[in-house]
């Protein structure tokens, strides 16, 4: 079988020359992201690999099943850069990649921290020899009742980390996980709004949940709501986040995903005019720790992604049943 592999990151490089020394099947790779043009070059495969960089629209899934390319993966958990409707309309098969949960619990707690501990200001400071302790004073975990967005994979596992800390611990979801039972207190959006000194978001970007965090869903929360992203940029509108952070509505926020990152993310801008304001205007706030979405990356989940863009076309071209079919 032939896989054409677009969007190749130079971190993936060499987990992908161990893979073509593992397998006869044919690997081609690119660092091209897929569009109707570079499509051209995947004629006569019969599976693409992309990562997010890559938007999977239509009309690309139209000339990928004229080509007889009937595959399709993707690197990345998310895959809101398919065309999920067209896909199903189409008959493709599609898959997103696994990794283990803990890089992106582990970071998003380290997030937390960071915020109640105003380490971001410590360390700005210490770099002009400024060791002063003036608006330093922070607060414990223990103290506080965390919000937690989403239960499944990574949900359920920063509940598992926090459980330690000994703060209380409210989770909303549609589907109730019962690995986290006796840890945390499913409640309504509203409650969790409520009653949370921070909340941390973890679940898949829909139609529905687009800018859940919104100027009307801020307004239900504390004053003072620290707000934690590792999921999907589009869960919060920016501009509401801006305005809450400017009237101190919302104490702080802990961002690795952003809206308005396209173009900007993953890359040296270097000298480049950068023309979105509403990242730049964002990362500027002192009670703001912005990073450069990469709570997933690690030499484990790295490895496991890439395996999983390749032997998950190999597995479907088979047909076989592989659970990072998505359904």
């Amino acid at each position: 079988m032939r896989i054409y592999v677009y969007d190749v990151a130079e971190f993936e490089r060499d987990i992908f020359k161990a893979i073509q020394k593992e397998t006869t099947d044919e690997i081609a790779l690119t660092n091209k992201h897929l569009t109707l043009e570079t499509l051209e070059e995947a004629r006569g495969f019969d599976g693409v690999s992309v990562l997010g960089y890559s938007n999977v629209s239509r009309k690309v899934l139209v000339k990928m099943k004229e080509y007889g390319i009937r595959h399709l993966s993707t690197r990345t958990i998310g895959y809101d850069h398919f065309d999920m409707t067209a896909v199903r309309e189409l008959d493709i098969h599609a898959y997103h990649a696994y990794y283990n949960p803990n890089n992106v619990a582990d970071f998003t707690v380290m997030m937390m921290l960071i915020m109640l501990r105003k380490a971001k200001i410590s360390i700005c400071r210490a770099l002009v020899n400024d060791f002063s302790l003036d608006g330093m004073m922070g607060k414990e975990m223990r103290s506080l009742t965390v919000g937690v967005i989403g239960t499944g994979k990574i949900g359920s596992t920063v509940i598992r980390n926090l459980s330690g800390f000994g703060c209380k611990i409210l989770a909303n979801d549609s589907y109730r996980n019962p690995s986290i039972e006796g840890l945390a207190e499913y409640v309504e959006l509203d409650r969790l709004y409520k009653e949370s000194d921070i909340i941390t978001l973890h679940t898949p970007l829909t139609d529905e949940n687009y800018h859940m965090i919104n100027d009307e869903s801020i307004y239900k929360m504390k004053k003072g709501v620290i707000l934690i992203n590792t999921a999907r940029g589009q869960l919060i509108d920016t501009e509401s986040l801006i305005k809450a952070l400017e009237e101190e509505q919302v104490g702080g926020a802990g961002i690795d995903t952003l809206e308005e990152e396209t173009g900007v993310m993953h890359v040296h801008v270097g000298t480049r005019i950068v023309d979105n304001r509403a990242l730049l205007y964002l990362k500027q706030f002192p009670n703001v720790l912005y990073t450069q979405h990469y709570a997933f990356y690690t030499q484990e989940a790295i490895e496991s992604m890439v395996r999983c863009g390749i032997t998950s076309i190999q597995s479907g071209i088979r047909g076989e049943v592989t659970p990072c079919e998505i359904n």
